[in-house]
């Protein structure tokens, strides 16, 4: 297994790891309908516009013969409100994947990529019933801030777990 940086070639690929592991991890978080809905071609096309942003952060995780079972992005924080610089978008790896370390390499590939771009901190959003939340915790993400997400009309709490300094991530 190897980490790299995604190419718009990835965008179809990552994009199913996306809609696959939403629907593995969110099933009875997030609405059905909302996980029923999530079309393979939006985000493909997103993902490729994604990939194709010089500000963002993608890398992959690929297996031998180049299949992509993971994926990372990340970038100087979005919403401006926030004392962090950095933000982890996204990391998903498809169910049969986790457990196995490959979040930790991404993570670690991440922090390198962040720390060229001179950002020295970074949080990330994580949905407060997700069981995969653990993993922010163990790598020492403290929770900062907590807001309100909906989605498909129903009302979910968000944790903003935060590393005042990428050297306090445990990777």
């Amino acid at each position: 297994m190897r980490i790299r940086q995604a190419v718009p070639a990835d965008a179809p690929y990552i994009a199913e790891v996306n809609v696959e592991s939403w629907r593995s991890t969110y099933k009875g978080i997030v609405p059905d309908q909302y996980l029923n809905g999530m079309s393979l071609e939006k985000r493909e096309r997103q993902w490729r516009l994604i990939i194709e942003n010089p500000d963002s952060i993608v890398l992959v995780a690929e297996l031998e013969g180049g299949r992509i079972i993971g994926y990372i992005s990340g970038g100087r924080e979005r919403s401006g409100k926030s004392p962090f610089e950095g933000e982890l978008y996204a990391i998903y790896l498809l169910k049969d994947c986790q457990r196995k370390g490959v979040g930790k390499k991404l993570v670690k590939e991440l922090i390198r990529e962040m720390r060229n771009q001179h950002i020295t901190n970074m949080l990330v959003w994580v949905i407060e019933e997700n069981p995969s939340k653990c993993f922010y915790e163990l790598i020492g993400g403290k929770p900062f801030f907590k807001e309100k997400l909906i989605i498909s009309g129903k009302e979910l709490q968000e944790v903003g777990y935060g590393w005042p300094s990428l050297d306090l991530v445990l990777v």
